[in-house]
Parts: C-alpha cells; sequence; structure tokens
C-alpha cells in the first residue's frame, strides 16, 4: 500500500509515495525549495506542487518543524512565524484537495525509526535525537510516542542545549569532531538524567558520520545511528497518514 509523504522543511520541500509495508520510498524523491519567505500559502503551493508531480489523490501525511496539536501548529522553526496558531492541516489541505495529516518532524522520523530501523525490536523508553540547524528529539514508551516533546530546548548552562550542542553549532564554531563532541556529550548526558532511556537514536545528516564522534560520547545508555537517514521524515510522514483512511 502507498501513500504519499512530504518533508516540509525550512530550505526544501521533499516527497515520494510510501510503501508503508516495507517502510521505503515507491519513488525517488521529489523537491521544491521553500519559498521564502515560508508564510502559509505559499508553503501549501509549493506542497500542492510535489504532490502534483506524483499526480496523487488521496492521504497525505506531513512533516513540520513545529509543535503540532490536532493540526494546528504551536511553534514555528526554520518557517515564518505566521505558522504559529494556524490550522496547518486545514492550509495545506485546501490546496492539494486530499485529506492532509500534520506531524512534528522529528516525529516524523522516529515513528519511522522504530518500525523499520534502529529502533526495531526495542521496548521501554528509546529516545531519538535528530541532530542539524536544531535538535529535534521524539521520545516512545513501549513502541508508543509521546509527542511535541521538543528536548532540544532543554535548558543547559544558560542556553537551549540546541544552541549548545547542535551540528549548526558545530559548523558555526568550526569546531573538530572530538571538540562537538564534548558539547554533545555533555547535553545526551541530562536527557539521560532526565530520563533513564533504554536506548538513544541519533538521526539527522550527521548521523551517517557518527564513526567521528560517538568514541568520543560517554553514556550509560546504548546509542545508534539512524538507519532511515534523510527518508524518515517521509516514510514517518506517511505512515502516521495511515489514521486518515
Amino acid at each position: 500500500m502507498e501513500i504519499m509523504g512530504i518533508d516540509i522543511g525550512g530550505a526544501g520541500i521533499k516527497g515520494a509515495l510510501v510503501d508503508i509495508e516495507k517502510g521505503a520510498l515507491a519513488t525517488d524523491r521529489y523537491r521544491v525549495p521553500t519559498p521564502q519567505p515560508s508564510k502559509p500559502k505559499p508553503v501549501a503551493k509549493a506542497v500542492a506542487e510535489v504532490v502534483e508531480h506524483f499526480d496523487w489523490n488521496g492521504p497525505i501525511g506531513c512533516t513540520f518543524p513545529a509543535i503540532i496539536k490536532k493540526g494546528v501548529a504551536y511553534s514555528a522553526a526554520n518557517v515564518d512565524d505566521e505558522w504559529i496558531g494556524t490550522d496547518a492541516a486545514r492550509i495545506i489541505q485546501r490546496y492539494t484537495g486530499d485529506p492532509v495529516l500534520i506531524i512534528n518532524d522529528a516525529d516524523a522520523a522516529g515513528i519511522a525509526e522504530m518500525h523499520f530501523g534502529a529502533g526495531r525490536g526495542h521496548s521501554g523508553v528509546v529516545i531519538m535525537l535528530t541532530l542539524g540547524t536544531g535538535i529535534g528529539s521524539a521520545v516512545f514508551v513501549n513502541g508508543e510516542l509521546l509527542p511535541n516533546t521538543e528536548l532540544g530546548h532543554l535548558e543547559l548552562r544558560g542556553k537551549d542545549g540546541e544552541d549548545r550542542a547542535s551540528d549548526r553549532i558545530r559548523t558555526e564554531k568550526d569546531w573538530s569532531w572530538k571538540k562537538w563532541a564534548k558539547r554533545l556529550n555533555e547535553y545526551i548526558q541530562h536527557v539521560e538524567f532526565l530520563f533513564s532511556p533504554d536506548l538513544f537514536i541519533i538521526g539527522g545528516g550527521v548521523s551517517k558520520k557518527y564513526q567521528k564522534y560517538f568514541p568520543h560520547l560517554d553514556l550509560k545508555t546504548e546509542i545508534v545511528p539512524a538507519q532511515l537517514r534523510n527518508e524518515a521524515g517521509i516514510v514517518g510522514a506517511a505512515m502516521a497518514a495511515q489514521s486518515l483512511i
């Protein structure tokens, strides 16, 4: 069975048809730039362009970089603040003509990893952290998602954790992998102390370079790189959209 999955980011909007039984893309990804400024109407039109590319009619799952409750955005990360308080699902549905489910981007990636990736078969508390411009999080208890956790905003030494340990900070400061790993380790140890997880999954683009910094981490909890990488958000969004059928 195939469902349309779309990943809305600050720089690009990517989509593909997803085989939700295999947890894999059924087509190549199609990408369009995220409109700037990234206000609701232009972004919804861009999503519709991606949908039209696949000549798709049916349920659509969309990731969105925000706290999402019943389709409404309660924050906005890397997109225009005009999204805050809007019914994102309704806006996008208006332009696509199809039923739409909106889900936090890290939560979508986590769903995919739990079912088909690094978290498959794991029980207990599993925390996925996506390291990029910020730090996204997805928390699962015996396979069930606790949505909208936003652990990147945990305060550490007077700053949001993501302002001390995200991949953006590593790049801006031009830190070595070892120096960045020291900051990252402090942040993850803080999360570890608060939640006592059974497994950490590290996602985001930097996950494919895990061998450069994992050896410098000192944690009590098992930590593994994500397996679906850039496809996780699209796959997880499509899986979540099964509820629309």
